[in-house]
């Protein structure tokens, strides 16, 4: 099995579900490569369950519903001894899986990449939702589990579909995992590695842990990412059009190109259509409503901290590390990189690298934002938004905030810094900012930094900032 870590959290609430006398629908869902058929794997070893793993057929030319229909048998068959010729349909698929369950045994039946099998027959949601009801449920050891990368598939056909109402006893979302939980895959080497090459190489997988599987703690940041992302058939090189044509199946063209957009900010509805010319409409509303199901963008809608109402239009960020170094260093050199033609000596001579490593950074800090609230001293006070700011502003120029942490009774301005030198100029920047962020009546402001590189003594012995954070608490380094 593949190295697993983190997940504890879900593995408790999948596990309550023996505590039940009835069986259990779950779906799961998520970006691909998050670790979901491997976190449900875990949980039938963990619960002593026999385990059934059926995953779809990627979906190619000339293939058809047949072709998933016999896929679907000849797994059934390796894991279970039943019949291996394929059925004749999705109901007799479901009725011969149904006979190899056991009333008398804890049993998790995984339908992994469930919109492939479904690709070819528009009936397939509806024909679970009868083998349901009319059979697994009935078993009452059983945890079924429809999973898939293609979210917005399982979004639409199961969770928004009115027939399932009332089946489904819990719904995943994996995430990415959190940064203290990346680090173990340097394992005991982590001790001896300079902490900047760990933030390099997070700041291009994120918390993937496909990615983070293919490590070598051995080597340096710079072979790392070197052997990851640009060489031919590596995975950093393969996955994002592997990614694309999987989960991103709708308006690829246009899809590709609101992603670009938000390579060096985030950007509303509005913006994004006028640097594509477009008109606005609902066509970029579903890209980047498909994108956020799939883990690739995040609305960050927050609050006004003036009115404590929701912001009037939402901003969308690139939340994804990978997407964003995919599109910046590697889709421009592919061809490149497939004749085996592309070098560098360093990560520090591939262009605007700092620049491009800072907003990563940024979307690391932001990502695990939850993680702050110990270190900035916020207890138990109910948080009303977490999310960047940004506002704009034709006289002063506007102002963006990397997190803003908003309380009823304080709000917390966090900036995220990875530089190499961090002198006394961060405090001016940081004024600027607080002086430009609307406030209203009776709520404090609070200032803090996270921060990764070499702070200046100075700096904290101004005492401005109210929290200064090293990025290693978060590493939990």
């Amino acid at each position: 099995m593949q190295s697993f870590y983190g997940r504890e959290s879900i593995l408790l609430d999948l596990g309550s579900l023996w505590k039940k006398r009835v069986s259990s629908f779950v779906t799961c869902r998520g970006r691909r490569r998050v670790g979901k058929s491997t976190l449900i794997e875990k949980f039938a070893e963990r619960s002593g369950a026999r385990f059934i793993r059926i995953e779809g057929a990627r979906p190619k030319e000339k293939m058809s519903n047949s072709d998933e229909l016999a896929n679907f048998a000849e797994q059934l068959s390796a894991a279970t001894g039943a019949e291996s010729s394929p059925p004749s349909n999705w109901l007799n698929a479901f009725l011969r899986l149904d006979g190899t369950i056991k009333d008398s045994e804890r049993t998790v039946v995984l339908l992994d990449e469930v919109s492939w099998m479904a690709h070819y027959d528009l009936r397939f949601s509806s024909t679970l939702k009868i083998a349901w009801d009319g059979y697994f449920k009935k078993h009452p050891k059983l945890v079924f589990v429809a999973c898939g990368s293609v979210s917005s598939w399982i979004l639409e056909n199961i969770i928004q579909d009115g027939s399932f109402y009332g089946r489904r006893s819990l719904d995943i979302v994996v995430p990415e995992l959190p940064l203290a939980e990346c680090v173990k895959f340097w394992g005991r080497a982590v001790s001896r590695i300079d902490r900047r090459e760990i933030v390099d190489v997070l700041s291009v997988t994120g918390g993937i842990p496909r990615y983070l599987e293919e490590i070598d703690p051995g080597a340096t940041a710079n072979e790392n990412i070197r052997r990851l992302a640009f060489r031919p058939k590596s995975v950093l090189r393969e996955d994002f059009e592997e990614m694309f044509t999987d989960v991103i199946t709708k308006l690829p063209s246009l899809t590709a190109s609101v992603l670009r957009t938000l390579m060096e900010d985030a950007r509303t509805v509005t913006e994004i259509a006028s640097i594509l010319k477009m008109e606005k409409n609902g066509h970029i509303s579903g890209v980047l409503a498909q994108l956020e199901e799939c883990g690739m963008v995040s609305s960050d809608e927050g609050r006004n901290p003036a009115s404590g109402k929701t912001v009037r239009e939402k901003h969308y960020r690139l939340c994804d590390n990978y997407t964003r170094f995919y599109l910046k260093y590697i889709e421009p050199v592919k061809k490149s990189i497939d004749a085996g033609a592309f070098a560098f000596g360093s990560l520090d001579e591939l262009a605007g690298w700092e620049s491009v490593m800072g907003l990563a950074f940024e979307n690391l800090v932001v990502n695990n934002a939850t993680q702050l609230i110990a270190p900035l001293g916020m207890g138990g006070a109910h948080i009303i938004s977490c999310a960047p700011y940004r506002k704009s502003g034709k006289v002063d120029g506007g102002v963006q905030v990397d997190l803003l942490i908003q309380t009823q009774r304080a709000v917390y301005v966090v900036e995220a810094k990875r530089r190499r030198e961090i002198g006394s100029e961060i405090v001016q920047e940081m004024e600027n900012r607080v002086a430009k962020i609307p406030k209203r009546r009776g709520c404090s402001v609070r200032t803090a930094i996270v921060y990764e590189g070499h702070l200046a003594p100075i700096v904290e012995a101004e005492g401005y900032f109210d929290a200064i954070i090293p990025f290693r608490t978060l590493l939990g380094l």
